[in-house]
């Protein structure tokens, strides 16, 4: 099962990594998303949030990252709201859903699935889980209110772990 799922994986929609996403082995997660186009909103929150000491530490974390795109999903008044300063720890909180400790390369996720007959649950550092199945050809993250994102761009190595670029944002239960 694992690799039919890995061949369906590596033939599905995630994108090659585009060179205006300025991702690089040489950078850690916090720096290429200073470096990139597609997530200025996301690299606002994490500075409004004081994450950035943990993006820029060793590690190694995934990082699954909402583009600005998936960004542009809420309500452009929630957005605004988010960014309060009495609403830090919600934002805080939404964003460290979005962070795993460890390395999850999309061919760990894979196996993760397969041994758990095609669903994987990961914990965040915000302390809560989130779930990833496969839908057809696409990686998909499942957060426990049932909204989902998929990875749109897979496996952009850091050198302090991995970011996957995800075209929604997902919430923690918390929100």
């Amino acid at each position: 099962m694992f690799f039919a799922l890995y061949s369906a994986a590596q033939t599905s929609s995630l994108s090659t990594i585009s060179p205006t996403l300025y991702f690089s082995k040489e950078k850690t997660i916090m720096e290429s998303t200073v470096a990139s186009e597609n997530h200025k909103i996301l690299l606002a929150a994490v500075q409004a949030t004081d994450l950035e000491e943990v993006l820029g530490q060793n590690g190694p974390f995934t990082f699954f990252a909402p583009s600005d795109n998936a960004f542009s999903k809420f309500d452009e008044q929630e957005l605004k709201a988010l960014f309060k300063a009495e609403n830090k720890s919600k934002l805080k909180a939404l964003l460290s859903y979005h962070i795993v400790a460890g390395n999850l390369s999309a061919s760990k996720i894979l196996k993760a699935l397969c041994k758990g007959s095609g669903s994987a649950r990961f914990r965040t550092i915000e302390g809560t889980k989130f779930t990833v199945t496969m839908k057809g050809m696409d990686i998909v993250l499942t957060d426990s209110l049932g909204n989902t994102a998929t990875i749109i761009v897979a496996d952009a190595n850091q050198k302090n772990g991995v970011i996957h670029e995800i075209d929604s944002v997902i919430l923690p239960a918390s929100m």
